[in-house]
């Protein structure tokens, strides 16, 4: 790029014809330098080769995927590519269907982001104006002079009239490609708008799905909590009436009552929960926050399919809208680089002004108060290469930082799906055997209620065993969660669901 500075000696010779009235020998000398600074000064092949445009031409930068998953060969998961655009409706819930549904024509953030797209369209227009004249101006000026009387060379008219109508036209042509890099990169980052959308449907579906799945959990925490707290009383009744009849020790009791009064404080803290989510839920529907819970009711965290469609890792990289638009904003910024480069280079433009002139009113529209002008116009900013050629490195390094942050954003997708599998595969496992271990533990907590009221009885062991019980069934409703927050996590990781947006979106049964 720095050997453009061999071709300066020619600019007084350019400069001197483009001043001139002499519009043919101008235009003649101006067409044989284009030509030397073509070939002299940016290699006239690799000109021609990027479509008469200085800088780069943008190469999809490579992306770091896997060859597979950690999990690929496991049971309960299928590398097949599978059609994931209504992966919810694996949950087979009516009600979940409705919130998305609701959630899609809502949100009010997916409606920022769809306000985004417009925005981005009309910059991309403006870029695209910018090929075509860029100064078009119509004026009509009135104007009534007086000259002072106390100047050195006073006019014989001290008082007169000016009207003009009239028209100009300045037309920059694109000889080195600035206004078409410009349009490449305005395009770019109006497909990358476009992803910003899809990502924003994306998160908003997996956060309804999450939330609604935390409302069931928490549901079934409240439930297993309830059945506790019978329990717990039973077991402190008993302590008391022992230390009331005088066979009890207030050890026993202690130790009930603060068992109880705990789980009565957990019990607290899961309602808390569950009117948190109802709260994130309503915003992620775009509603006033109020209680969903009447139209929700009380069902059980769900039951997912034992196996899930993840298809193979470069599969991310057409998935997942983040990742597209990382791709997209590299694009651009590669554009961004030939508009810094093309400001090594002089702008030509066609300069063009017509339009009527006349002291008096009543002759403004006559012939010979027209007046018109053209012609052609250099300007070369000669003395600032330092700063332009820094420029062009600024361009190239944040170009360098995008495609950067590309791929590792690619990195951190396939992080995100591997963590989800392995939340959904092993949850799996974790609620078998919390299942066994909770069903052993209500068995024991039912026989110490029974044996509870035998006086010889330990209730230390009573205490223990609805201790136990509460945490192990506690555990169980998470895991359960974790089965059904795995499963949302690996779609939201591949990227599915915004395709709902697309008229020909059809359910899924992954």
């Amino acid at each position: 790029m720095l050997t453009i500075l061999r071709c300066i000696p020619i600019l007084p010779r350019l400069a001197q014809y483009a001043g001139n009235s002499a519009g043919r020998r101008a235009l003649k000398s101006l067409a044989g330098a284009l030509f030397l600074l073509a070939v002299g000064c940016t290699g006239f092949r690799e000109w021609v080769d990027n479509g008469f445009k200085v800088g780069p031409n943008y190469r999809k930068p490579p992306a770091p995927v896997a060859s597979e998953w950690i999990d690929s060969k496991s049971k309960g998961v299928n590398v097949a590519t599978q059609d994931l655009s209504g992966w919810w409706t694996a949950f087979n819930d009516p009600i979940l269907n409705s919130l998305i549904e609701q959630a899609y024509q809502q949100n009010l953030t997916v409606r920022s982001a769809g306000t985004r797209i417009l925005a981005a369209r009309a910059q991309r227009n403006i870029a695209a104006g910018n090929l075509f004249p860029q100064t078009q101006q119509v004026a009509a000026d009135y104007n009534h002079t007086q000259l002072s009387a106390n100047v050195a060379n006073v006019l014989p008219k001290r008082f007169f009239d000016d009207n003009l109508v009239g028209a100009n036209l300045s037309w920059e042509l694109d000889f080195w490609g600035r206004f078409r890099r410009g349009v490449e990169a305005a395009d770019a980052v109006l497909d990358a708008s476009i992803e910003n959308y899809d990502d924003a449907l994306v998160v908003l579906l997996s956060d309804v799905a999450t939330t609604y799945v935390e409302i069931r959990v928490f549901q079934q925490r409240l439930q297993y909590v309830a059945d506790n707290i019978a329990i717990q009383t039973q077991l402190t009744k008993a302590a008391e009436d022992r230390l009331t009849g005088g066979a009890g020790r207030k050890i026993d009791q202690g130790q009930q009552r603060s068992n109880l009064y705990d789980t009565l404080a957990l019990r607290e803290q899961f309602e808390i929960g569950l009117r948190q989510a109802n709260d994130r839920l309503c915003v992620l529907l775009g509603i006033p926050v109020r209680d969903l819970l009447p139209e929700l009711g009380i069902k059980d965290i769900p039951v997912m399919p034992p196996e899930v469609a993840v298809g193979m890792p470069a599969d991310l990289l057409r998935r997942r809208p983040d990742l597209r638009r990382a791709e997209r904003l590299v694009a651009a910024q590669s554009a961004r680089i030939g508009i810094a480069t093309s400001d090594l280079y002089p702008r030509i433009s066609l300069i063009g002004a017509l339009g009527y002139e006349a002291k008096n009113f009543s002759d403004l529209f006559e012939s010979k108060s027209f007046f018109g002008t053209i012609g052609p116009s250099l300007r070369w900013d000669v003395l600032n290469y330092g700063r332009l050629v820094n420029g062009i490195r600024e361009q190239d390094a944040l170009f360098q930082t995008l495609v950067v942050d590309y791929q590792n954003a690619v990195l951190q997708a396939g992080r995100e799906v591997e963590d989800a599998i392995v939340l959904f595969l092993r949850s799996q496992v974790q609620v078998r055997q919390l299942t066994v271990s909770a069903n052993e533990a209500k068995i024991a907590a039912t026989e110490a209620v029974t044996l509870s009221k035998d006086v010889r009885f330990d209730l230390n062991q009573a205490f223990v065993t609805s201790n136990f019980l509460v945490g192990q069934q506690d555990k169980l409703a998470q895991a359960q969660g974790n089965i059904a927050l795995g499963f949302i996590q690996i779609y939201k990781a591949l990227g599915g669901g915004w395709e709902i947006r697309l008229p020909q979106t059809q359910g899924v049964t992954p």
